[in-house]
């Protein structure tokens, strides 16, 4: 028989369930745990929750039907008795294994009112001696998917080991210096222990996933990712952007700001304009904490670019924030003669095509929209500069669909975020971007005092804010769900447990009568803009809503926030919520309500919102307790999250793949620098194509 080679055969359409499209990608595929098989366990010493393998002799074999179809098979051995339980069988099953027959189960055990038990354990005939137990393999449990056997998984992962694993590229000097494997053996090593892996301590590194076999993976992992992102960088410099260099109108916009900006955003501005100077796009994030003045700078971009007779697209990821953002503009260009539309999707087809084609005829210099910019008809024929708010709430894709070239140039790019990143998330993950912090708040700002209560305490609340409001107080109530409970539901979930804002706005309005406004996503657009308007000029002082609040929302004579059911919510989305409230010279505060009892997680962000205000130390823990696919948004970018590396665990592994990768990525530049490090130019793109396959045009786009 001829042996398959997995590089040119078609992987089995049940591996492309987990997204797995390559062999090498398969090889990639790393175990979860390993069951050991090389032990066999007394009947009397399994413990419930314990992977086990006991050998032991049939007592009986019979079908239930009660409460459901099962087969039961109740074994023993000299220590005591257990029962084997199939839910899924075949009639064949029950004479497979007559009394008195010797086998050996191998499954995780439980306890239950008949004792201890094995669901769907695997069952295999007769029993080893105790020399045959000890050469047993540790077998791999992978992650997998409905319908994906483990046993199909190990076949062919045992062959793209066989034919698809990488090769070791990195010099042997180096591997010695850094105590590594190579690359292969590390593979197979974690693929594969040897049967004495848990005597020697090898089991347990690999269950940490520790020690040198996953050292050298990782290492691979964001060495690659380093070099796709500077590779990015560096192929953005080739292109080419419409120099703006017209600095007349951002002045005359600063003069009409009527506040003074901070240090931060001068520093921060400074660093802008300079950029958008140059001939090469730029390709800039701005970062800072909720209320540090991003709009600000965003706007004194926004000036040079049309300024300097280039068009302007701002994104927002939602139409709150767009009219937020719209308001603003249009509040501060307006007396500089400088036309700003918003195209939203509440445009009807008459006042729509009338836009777009003013937008094509370069008849609008800013453009303020959601999503709807990126559309096929939308089309900007001098485009100088976008301006992307929230950037990580945008799929890469969509942020790309902007970034296109307009006779031969490409538009200069400034990403905006509230959620700011710590340093060591940005070296790492946006090593093709350049960074700009406003970490300083805006003068006569107070530090936002917040409180922890209770949810049982929740009327006792309503009746303070009552008197809150009477003295000409403002303030938000957030809950987490629009709708209700069912009342045909007779057995209610977690969610429909949450304080809905339907029955919040039920038990508030008799409370607050005219005062209450309500705001949520599934309101028609002029609705919502409409309970906006009331709520900014003071008309309402109470507003209801859901998350839509939660980026954007600018009203600064709004002092108090409570939040229901704090407890759910991620620490970012509650810091964002709480940074609602604190943008006027007022002392502010924000009440979070909790239902016991409390997860540790959900402690740990009550805890840090309760500490601190501060959104780069916010950020600090937010990544401890979620990572960074979550904290970047990279889960909806298509750009794949580290899969084996924590940036605050394997700092040492990022410090230096950082500094290699910097060396590494000079082999792009000229290929001739591969031979001093040892290397060959080929082996730097078979470590992307390793780690980032079908992903480098998504990294370039940041």
């Amino acid at each position: 028989m001829v042996p398959v080679d997995p590089v040119s055969s078609p992987l089995p359409e049940s591996i492309k369930k987990l997204g797995i499209k390559r062999w090498v990608d398969l090889a990639l595929h790393f175990p979860l745990r390993y069951e050991n098989e090389s032990l066999v366990w007394a009947i009397s010493q399994v413990v419930a929750g314990q992977f086990a393998q006991i050998q032991v002799r049939v007592v009986s074999s019979r079908i239930v039907f009660r409460p459901r179809r099962m087969l039961l098979i109740e074994v023993e051995d000299d220590t005591g008795s257990a029962v084997l339980r199939f839910i899924y069988f075949k009639e064949a099953q029950k004479n497979a294994y007559p009394v008195g027959q010797r086998i050996r189960v191998l499954g995780e055990a439980r306890r239950s009112l008949a004792g201890l038990e094995f669901i769907h354990p695997r069952l295999r005939s007769g029993w080893l001696s105790p020399e045959e137990i000890g050469t047993q393999p540790l077998m791999p449990v992978y992650p997998t998917t409905a319908g994906l056997q483990q046993a199909t998984l190990r076949r062919s992962i045992a062959r793209a080991l066989q034919s698809a694993l990488p090769d070791e590229w990195l010099p042997p000097a180096m591997l010695a210096a850094y105590g590594l494997m190579s690359l292969p053996d590390a593979i197979r090593l974690i693929h594969q222990p040897p049967s004495d892996a848990e005597k020697t301590g090898v089991l347990s590194l690999l269950m940490q996933r520790e020690g040198p076999a996953w050292n050298r993976v990782r290492f691979d992992e964001l060495l690659a990712q380093q070099v796709a992102l500077r590779r990015a960088r560096y192929l953005r410099g080739s292109e080419s952007a419409e120099p703006l260099a017209q600095r007349a109108l951002p002045q005359r916009l600063s003069s009409a700001f009527g506040f003074q900006m901070t240090a931060a955003q001068h520093r921060v501005w400074q660093e802008i304009a300079r950029d958008l100077e140059r001939s090469v796009p730029m390709q800039r994030l701005l970062q800072g904490d909720v209320g540090s003045g991003k709009t600000v700078i965003a706007a004194l971009a926004a000036a040079q670019a049309v300024g300097s007779g280039r068009q302007v697209a701002v994104m927002a990821p939602t139409e709150i924030l767009a009219e937020q953002l719209f308001g603003k503009f249009l509040q501060w260009f307006g007396s500089l003669g400088v036309r700003v539309e918003l195209l939203k999707g509440g445009l009807n087809a008459k006042q729509r095509r009338e836009l777009v084609a003013e937008i094509a005829q370069g008849a609008v210099a800013i453009v303020v929209g959601t999503h709807a910019l990126i559309q096929k008809d939308i089309r900007f024929p001098q485009l100088g500069l976008v301006i992307v708010d929230e950037q990580h709430r945008f799929g890469v894709g969509q942020r790309l669909a902007l970034r296109t070239q307009v006779d031969g140039l490409m538009p200069h790019m400034l990403a905006m975020s509230a959620t700011p990143i710590p340093r060591s998330l940005a070296m790492t993950y946006l090593a093709d971007l350049d960074v700009s912090v406003l970490d300083e708040r805006p003068p006569n700002r107070q530090p936002i005092i917040t409180k922890l209560m209770a949810s049982s305490r929740r009327e006792e609340l309503a009746d303070k804010l009552q008197a809150f409001i009477a003295q000409g107080g403002q303030a938000y109530w957030v809950c987490p769900v629009i709708e209700g409970p069912r009342e045909e539901s007779d057995a209610p979930s977690r969610e429909e447990n949450l304080q809905a804002i339907e029955t919040a706005a039920q038990w508030l309005r008799p409370l607050f009568g005219d005062q209450l406004v309500v705001l949520h996503g599934r309101m028609a657009a002029d609705d919502k803009q409409l309970a906006m308007q009331d709520f900014s000029s003071g008309r309402r002082r109470l507003m209801l809503s859901t998350t839509v609040i939660e980026v954007g929302v600018d009203v600064p004579r709004a002092t108090l926030m409570v939040i229901e059911h704090a407890e759910r919510f991620g620490l970012a989305q509650l810091h964002q919520l709480r940074g609602r409230i604190g943008r006027g010279a007022e002392q502010s505060t924000c009440i979070l309500l909790f239902d016991e009892p409390l997860s540790d997680i959900a402690k740990e962000r009550l805890k840090t919102l309760y500490e601190t205000d501060d959104g780069f130390e916010v950020a600090r823990r937010d990544l401890a307790i979620r990572g960074p696919g979550e904290v970047l948004g990279l889960r909806q970018s298509g750009i794949p999250a580290l899969r084996y590396s924590d940036l605050q665990q394997h700092v040492d592994w990022v410090e230096r793949a950082i500094q290699f990768g910097a060396e590494l990525s000079k082999i792009a530049l000229d290929p001739r620098q591969a031979s001093r490090l040892g290397l060959v130019p080929q082996s730097v793109d078979a470590l992307i194509d390793r780690w980032a396959y079908e992903k480098e045009g998504l990294l370039a786009g940041g």
